[in-house]
């Protein structure tokens, strides 16, 4: 069984520009069989095909955020490959997201009635706008010509903002899509496709903060070792983490009241016009787990 799993991660069909051309041609030729099943003169069908072609797009986002965090976690053959071949994973989901903004633009420019009576919505257009813009320079500085021309710091900064944001942008969508649409505005449930990127994009940004605390405490895993902290601040985290699972799963309950709390000042009001995500409610649980690493991990002399 190793002998495949080797004989697979080595083949040249499974890297690099082999791996991006195959994943790119499968996700177009789906994109394009529903492009023929569909009626481009309706608003609606042009509408389905956005949300389609983004299906495609999040797995390949959510691939690249745990990538590194795998390696950390569960280093061997696997996640190397995962990782040396992240950018490419990348590419593959910047072509899925180019589908969607060709239907972007069809709704836009041949639909405009129906595109700001139906689809449009400010900050939704904001968040997805500067999604774009680290979408097309994290694609260019992906190349060496372009790479070049930045420091390491600003290289980092496109690439780990631009991946964040973008993760963020995906992750959020389908909390309020079960977690908010369903009780205040559609009554509607949500559909199976709703859960799985909700919950996989959970498990990946979880996987990045467990890594950070493993980088903070190599012992993390080791439960022979002695613990460094306090039972009370042992407890503290791991009622920190217990929180955040649970909370991860219970957004309706929770939502209305943190929401309001945290929209009580008058400019965190304002702010939740225009600002990005803002007041973060779909990462508070992320949050929470982030600190129950924090504490668990933090060592004392």
């Amino acid at each position: 069984m190793n002998k495949v799993i080797d004989n697979i991660l080595k083949h040249p069909i499974s890297n690099t520009w082999n791996l991006f051309w195959l994943l790119s041609s499968l996700i177009s030729i789906a994109i394009v069989s529903a492009i023929l099943k569909a009626d481009l003169s309706s608003p609606e069908d042009i509408s389905y095909l956005i949300g389609y072609s983004v299906r495609w797009a999040i797995p390949f986002i959510y691939f690249v955020v745990a990538a590194s965090s795998l390696r950390v976690i569960f280093p061997g053959k696997v996640s190397n490959w995962w990782v040396r071949n992240r950018k490419y994973i990348g590419l593959v989901f910047a072509v899925a997201m180019t589908w969607q903004a060709v239907f972007i633009f069809l709704l836009s420019t041949f639909h405009r009635d129906y595109y700001f009576g139906e689809v449009f919505y400010f900050r939704d257009e904001l968040e997805g706008t500067v999604g774009y813009i680290f979408l097309i320079a994290m694609m260019l500085t992906s190349f060496r010509f372009a790479k070049k021309q930045f420091s390491r710091l600003q290289w980092n900064v496109i690439h780990k903002g631009g991946l964040y944001f973008l993760w963020a942008y995906a992750f959020s969508v389908y909390w309020w899509n079960i977690f908010y649409y369903p009780y205040n505005e559609t009554f509607v449930a949500p559909q199976w496709h709703d859960y799985l990127f909700y919950w996989t994009g959970f498990l990946a940004f979880s996987l990045r903060i467990v890594a950070w605390g493993k980088a903070r405490d190599k012992d993390l895993f080791d439960i022979s070792i002695t613990p460094k902290n306090s039972v009370l601040k042992k407890c503290c985290g791991l009622v920190s983490i217990s929180l955040a699972i649970t909370a991860s799963a219970t957004g309706h309950f929770w939502y209305k009241p943190i929401s309001e709390i945290l929209l009580s000042a008058k400019w965190s009001e304002e702010l939740s016009l225009w600002l990005p995500f803002w007041p973060l409610e779909p990462f508070i649980p992320l949050f929470l787990l982030g600190l129950g690493v924090l504490i668990l991990t933090k060592s004392y002399q």
